[in-house]
């Protein structure tokens, strides 16, 4: 499934769509000079890839891929969702057991969270789901220590500022004692702890079970599957 032809495409949705490489780390590559054009190095992001150019990466020709994957994994404790992080002992990616296909996931969870993450070769699809501008809306089911009470459930809906940031909630709700659904839309690094910390509590469980219309249901820990056509329709327009 393909989101857009192959006819002067710019030189990082190239990249991204032979699946090299998501589109910020193909911008990377290419300011870093191992990306040609017909044997010419390109270090414009912005270049204009025709049909019939041969486009290399470190003397590699890059050929858009004849099947595209899109995978839901429900992403277990303890496993980094950054196949670029050096140091971590369990990558997210290592759970998904497909032969032969470099996967980059769409957004993060981090280390200690669990839950719905999605993995694609599609660089331009992975950059869709992670860009605010087109508000892919993420559910969570959070459990806190303490119980937040309804001043505090307010406060974050109005948006709490923290660390020169101002943290954003679409919706949050009590779902049980100590349990919360949160509703974001954009996800700045650890949201949902920092905001519960603004409010005298601590994140014990923070489970993501929604992306856009894509829900985890019965998916198990550690499992993964393949969107369906409908699904990734879905989450390629606009999900408010």
């Amino acid at each position: 499934m393909c989101y857009f032809i192959y006819i002067m495409m710019n030189l990082v949705k190239y990249i991204a769509f032979c699946g090299a490489a998501s589109r910020r780390g193909a911008e990377t590559l290419i300011k870093n000079g191992r990306v040609l054009v017909n044997q010419c190095q390109k270090t414009d992001p912005s270049y204009r890839v025709a049909d019939g150019d041969t486009v290399t990466l470190d003397g590699m020709i890059l050929r858009p891929a004849a099947k595209r994957h899109y995978v839901l994994l429900n992403k277990p404790r303890g496993y980094v969702c950054s196949s670029a992080d050096k140091h971590a002992e369990l990558l997210a990616v290592d759970l998904i057991d497909i032969p032969g296909v470099r996967l980059f996931s769409a957004g993060r969870l981090d280390k200690e969270s669990q839950g719905a993450i999605i993995f694609s070769d599609d660089g331009d699809f992975v950059n869709h789901l992670t860009h605010p501008r087109y508000e892919v809306l993420k559910t969570y089911h959070v459990e806190t220590n303490v119980p937040l009470d309804d001043k505090n459930l307010e406060r974050i809906r109005k948006g709490i500022a923290d660390q020169g940031e101002m943290l954003r909630v679409i919706s949050v709700e009590r779902i049980g004692e100590k349990k919360y659904k949160f509703v974001l839309n954009e996800g700045k690094k650890r949201e949902i702890r920092r905001l519960t910390a603004a409010c005298g509590a601590v994140t014990v469980a923070l489970l993501r079970v929604a992306i856009g219309a894509v829900e985890l249901g019965t998916l198990p820990e550690g499992g993964f599957r393949s969107l369906t056509e409908t699904e990734i329709d879905g989450l390629m327009k606009n999900n408010r």
